[in-house]
This record gives structure tokens, sequence and C-alpha cells, in this order.
């Protein structure tokens, strides 16, 4: 509502008054914003702070419309301008993240491979972690600097080659591969499940090496940091649940490895393929994890309070508190995406609004705040003895509302 040097009439102003919030009722096409209208306007942020020269802003939500608002016009377009920033502007922490993952697997692989060779010389092994820390740091710089990766397609890689490393070895155990024959003699029987420690090295290498691969090829898509998130809080969380299902079902041996592995598969699948219909964030997905966690500890401490006697009750009570935890943990922070987008949309309220924000006291959701209110240019109404005349004036706004 406008301060106004017009003279009106005393009805005039009651009605003017009393349609005062009507006039400030956003349509509904104002009050519902498609999320390509969203995803427009941080393109057009962000391209002003490129222009202003603050390239990491600018990449920073680049990298969001992207992976928020990936189908968009606006998400192409953010694509596309993460590929021509300049080479200064792709030090990200995610880049950081994956020249260290890096360096530690090569570190890892030069032990790795010799002793897949079965080799037994300590000079082997030196050699190997002589070139491997270094190798592994130039091949992940390397690939930082030809891709602009982010935190999602960087999390898709390294928890590839560690998800890997753990197949492969399950699989070897599973399939008894590498497993000597047991033989047997007159006097009695002899190397039967015996494996070489060279086995179990190439399993990690092979495992490994295939697991990286296939987090690049996905790399190669825009993938949400959330969603990599609670991919791989899937992944752990499903092989619990194989590992606890396993053993209520009264399996040993190879079939509970294989429980476990199938678990761990399901979880990483069900999870990869759910999050990003949930548009879950970061932050939400370890909150639930953390969660489930604190649930799971509830139900050992409850173990050891009270001791039961059988193994199914010992592992049936930490995984109905784990459960619980995620269940409890998913329902507390279910709507805290949801404030944060709208935390975040309320930064460029003023973009779909103009002038919102600009007066004494603002009324918004039912909440009453102070603000400063800025002048604006406009006309005065002067009466004259010839009728009105208009002369030039500032104003301010006192009060403004939106319902």
């Amino acid at each position: 509502m406008r301060r106004s040097a017009v003279p009106l009439p005393r009805t005039a102003r009651v009605a003017l008054l009393l349609a005062a919030p009507l006039l400030a009722l956003p349509s509904p096409g104002e009050a519902q914003a498609t999320r390509a209208d969203s995803a427009a306007i941080l393109l057009r942020a962000a391209e002003d702070f490129q222009d202003e020269g603050r390239t990491a802003v600018a990449e920073a939500l680049f990298h969001y419309i992207s992976e928020r608002f990936g189908e968009t016009w606006a998400g192409s377009q953010a694509m596309a301008a993460l590929r021509t920033l300049p080479e200064q502007g792709r030090a990200r922490s995610s880049q950081v993240e994956l020249m260290v993952w890096a360096t530690t697997y090569g570190a890892w692989m030069g032990i790795a491979i010799p002793g897949a060779a079965g080799a037994d010389a300590p000079e082997a092994y030196g050699a190997g972690l002589l070139l491997g820390a270094p190798l592994g740091f130039l091949g992940g710089r390397a690939l930082a600097r030809s891709r602009s990766l982010s935190e999602g397609q960087v999390r898709a890689i390294t928890f590839g080659s560690l998800w890997g490393s753990w197949m492969g070895f399950g699989v070897m155990e599973v399939l008894d591969w590498g497993e000597r024959d047991e033989i047997c003699y007159d006097w009695g029987c002899e190397g039967g499940g015996d494996r070489d420690a060279s086995d179990v090295f190439k399993s990690f290498v092979v495992g490994g090496l295939a697991g990286t691969l296939t987090g690049s090829v996905l790399s190669r898509k825009p993938i949400r940091s959330g969603v990599a998130t609670a991919a791989n809080f899937g992944a752990l969380w499903g092989t619990w649940f194989g590992l606890a299902g396993g053993i209520l079902a009264d399996l040993e041996g190879d079939p509970l490895l294989t429980s476990t592995l199938i678990g761990g598969n399901a979880g990483l699948l069900i999870s990869a393929m759910a999050a990003p219909g949930w548009n879950v964030s970061r932050n939400r997905a370890r909150l639930v994890s953390i969660a489930g966690v604190i649930g799971g500890l509830v139900g050992a401490g409850l173990d050891l309070i009270i001791q039961p006697d059988g193994e199914k009750v010992a592992v049936g009570i930490p995984l109905a508190g784990s459960i619980v935890g995620l269940a409890v943990g998913a329902g507390l922070t279910s709507q805290m995406d949801q404030r944060s987008a709208e935390g975040l949309s309320g930064v460029n309220r003023e973009e779909e609004h103009p002038g919102f924000g600009n007066s004494l006291l603002r009324l918004h959701d039912g909440r009453l705040s102070l603000g400063v209110p800025s002048p604006f240019p406009t006309l005065r109404a002067v009466e004259r003895a010839r009728g009105f005349s208009y002369r030039p004036a500032l104003g301010v706004t006192l009060l403004q509302g939106r319902f």
C-alpha cells in the first residue's frame, strides 16, 4: 500500500483500503512457478555472476541447475556452460576429492598388482608404491581437467572402485575360484580349501578396475550428489540387511556370503533408481542413514543388557532397531529438502515480484517483519482552480503483503 498525495473522497479511500489485499494477491501462475521457471531464474543469476567475473559462484550454480533441473532447457544450458568455463574455474572440492582418491587408489594398486603377480621380493612392492601413487595422482588430475565433474559424478567413480573390489572378492569366495582340490593319500588328505594370496589380490585388482570403469561410464551423465550419496548408503544398508537376513534364515558359509552380496547389490540398484524420483539431497541422505545407525546401536546396546541366548534374537534386535531408525529418520527429514528449496526460491522472490521487500513493514506467510523502505519516483496531484495538475515527487511503501 503506497502513500498517495492525491486528495480522494472518504468512500474512495475506504474502497481502496479494502481492495488492497486483493490487489496484493499473486495470480495462480505466479504462485506456482514451474521447475523450468525456477531453473531459468537460477540460470540468469549464474550468467550474471559469470559476467561479473565471479566464476566460482557461477560454476556452483551451473552445477546445481544441471543436477536438479537437468531435464529443462536451463539445465542443458548449464551443462553447456560448464564445458566452456575457463580452466581456473574447475578447482572445486569434487576435483580435489577425485585426485586424492586417485592417488590413494594408485598406491593400493602399486601393492595389489605385484601381489597378484605372486611377487615375493620387497623390491617389487617398493617399485609399485614408487610408481603407483604418482601415476594415480597424474591420472586423477588429467581426468579432472578433461571433464567438468560434479560431486555426484566423482562419487560414482570412487564408490565404484571400492564396491567393485568387494564384489570381486565376494564372487571369488562364492565360486571357490583359486581353491586347491583336496588330494587324498593312503595316510590322509591335504590341500583342500587352500588359496594363494595372489588369487585374493587378483580378485581385488580385477573387481576394482571393473568397478572404476563402470563408475566412469555412469559419470558421463549428470548425477546429483544426493543421488550418489543415497546409492552409496543403499548399498551398505543392503549389505547389512542381506547379512542379517541370511543369519535369520540359518545360512552359513557361501550361502550366507551370497545373501550378503545379493542384498548389497539390491540395495545399490533400488536406491540408485529410486533416489532421482525422491529428489533427495546429500544432507538428508546422510541424516537418514545416521538415524539408522543410531537405531542399530540402540539394538546392540539392548543385546548387551539383556544378553539373549539365541543368535537370531541377538541379530534381530539390531536389525529391527536399524529399520526403525531409518524410518524415523526419513519421517523427521521429510520436509527438509522442501524447506531448502523454498529457502532457495526465496532468494529470487524479488525477481518474481519486483519491489517486494522494499517496504517499511512486510507481511508474508503470516509473519510481519521490518524492512528498509526504498523511495520511488511518482507524480503528486495538486488541485488548482482549473482542475488537477501533476508534479513529480518521491514516495515510499509503508506496508506490503503476500497472502
